[in-house]
């Protein structure tokens, strides 16, 4: 008969074990634990009580046993783990934003997937049955991938709303820029194809997708271009699409100065758009250059306004500008003279030029340079009686709130490489993110925390 014993210890502690008599002497069949307080030994005990019972089937007399309230370890077997929570946290963010009025739950599993663990489309499919317990089959997203593209519209317009009632956003200030998303093949197609890369991968296709964020850098509207289309060539036709879908009355975008050309420029004075843009001043020409080096003084705060054909140019100057661009300027100087020393088979470098079959210093790029060190330029049409210089160069440094939208989709949602081939999946892919993005931004902005670490947490 199996009986349970108590070793109490002269530090406060007792010893629990289950013992059995044999040939009169003490057997120890097992040693329960070591209870600290009046608590553990009471569920030591009811472990003992439960080995006994399953051990020899023996009964107990006189006793009021707890049997089975609570776990022992060593008798349980791991399976997996649910992130119920997660899980249930995320869903309820989608029905505060209003994602749930898209009526797709297969969708949204998907962004949540995303925004946990970023895998290919069949593997997060896995991962929602190993993390939820919820099961699709595979082919159904494939299948359904037309329907779901159809939900592009309405997600921007759930967004829009959501940023218009929670942070103020009432469309005077749009921030556009736009990225480039590779692709694991070096097949191109008439959406994947090769063109200048962001990402330093020119030899392998890509598309091209344009954003626009509020000034707290949530995402509002975007865009898939083919992947050789010039910057330029995307800026007018999202912002007319916006502009109209919304109605908007008055409507002020900022962008680099990529998206600035005479073109552009004349097209949103005659839609009365008004823009704010960076400007490319090594284009300028040789008379607007000499005046802007005459009329800029040369400290921290000063700036000018010229009018020019792309709008009102606005010059201002830094000193830590200035270090930046003679540091680089110097080191690039340095670099140019070297290849003409030792000439091979490098590529021709920014500060030189050929003659001939001859390399040389391009004094007057240099000179062009320097008169330029310290000075960042924009275009603007908004008038100075509007709007000052120095909010016009405020807005446009709030511009990384684009690239700061980039990083989250490129990092923590690992949106490029792209494993898709065909056009549909390729879009639902990034509808997808867009989805994640806009929520992982509520979450950064009300936690103060990154998407990552929110995650992790």
């Amino acid at each position: 008969m199996l009986k349970i014993r108590q070793i109490k210890y002269s530090k406060g502690s007792t010893s629990v074990q289950v013992y059995e008599i044999k040939n009169r002497k003490r057997v120890i069949v097992r040693h329960i634990g070591t209870a600290r307080d009046a608590d553990e030994l009471k569920k030591l005990i009811t472990l003992a009580q439960d080995f006994i019972k399953k051990f020899s089937s023996q009964l107990f007399l006189y006793q009021d046993v707890n049997s089975n309230y609570i776990i022992n370890v060593k008798q349980t077997e791991f399976l997996g783990v649910y992130y119920g929570f997660v899980y249930e946290l995320i869903h309820k963010l989608f029905i505060s934003i209003g994602f749930d009025k898209i009526q797709n739950p297969f969708l949204l599993d998907l962004v949540i997937i995303r925004m946990l663990e970023p895998a290919s489309k069949l593997r997060s499919v896995s991962l929602i049955e190993e993390y939820f317990g919820i099961k699709y089959h595979r082919q159904r997203y494939y299948e359904s991938a037309p329907l779901w593209l159809s939900l592009k519209s309405k997600v921007e317009t759930i967004a829009v709303k959501f940023a218009q009632k929670h942070y103020l956003f009432d469309y005077n200030l749009v921030f556009y820029d736009v990225t480039t998303l590779y692709f694991e093949t070096f097949e191109s197609d008439d959406l994947r194809k090769n063109g200048f890369s962001k990402d330093s991968k020119s030899q392998q296709p890509q598309i091209l997708i344009g954003l626009m964020v509020t000034k707290e850098g949530i995402p509002v509207s975007y865009d898939v271009f083919p992947g050789n289309t010039f910057e330029g060539h995307t800026f007018i036709p999202m912002i007319e699409k916006f502009i109209s879908k919304y109605n908007v009355k008055s409507f002020t975008v900022v962008a680099d100065a990529a998206m600035i050309s005479h073109h552009n420029s004349n097209e949103l004075n005659m839609k009365g758009i008004n823009f704010i843009v960076g400007a490319r001043l090594r284009n300028l020409s040789t008379n607007l250059l000499e005046d802007i080096n005459k009329s800029l003084v040369r400290k921290d705060g000063q700036s000018i306004r010229i009018k020019t054909e792309n709008g009102d140019l606005i010059c201002s100057y830094s000193s830590v500008r200035y270090r930046k661009d003679k540091y680089e300027m110097e080191k690039q100087i340095e670099k140019a003279n070297y290849l003409i020393a030792n000439p091979g088979k490098s590529k021709k470098l920014k500060f030189t030029k050929a003659t001939g079959e001859k390399l040389e210093l391009n004094q007057g790029l240099i000179d062009k340079t320097i008169k330029l060190l310290g000075v960042k330029g924009y275009y603007t049409n908004l008038k100075e009686s509007q709007v000052s210089n120095q909010m016009i160069i405020d807005r446009y440094r709030e511009l990384y709130r684009v690239e700061q939208a980039f990083r989250i989709t490129k990092s923590d949602l690992q949106t490029r490489p792209i494993f898709h081939y065909k056009e549909e999946p390729i879009k639902l892919h990034v509808l997808i993110c867009f989805i994640a993005l806009f929520t992982s931004k509520h979450i950064e902005l009300k936690t103060e925390t990154s998407i990552k670490s929110f995650m992790h947490e």
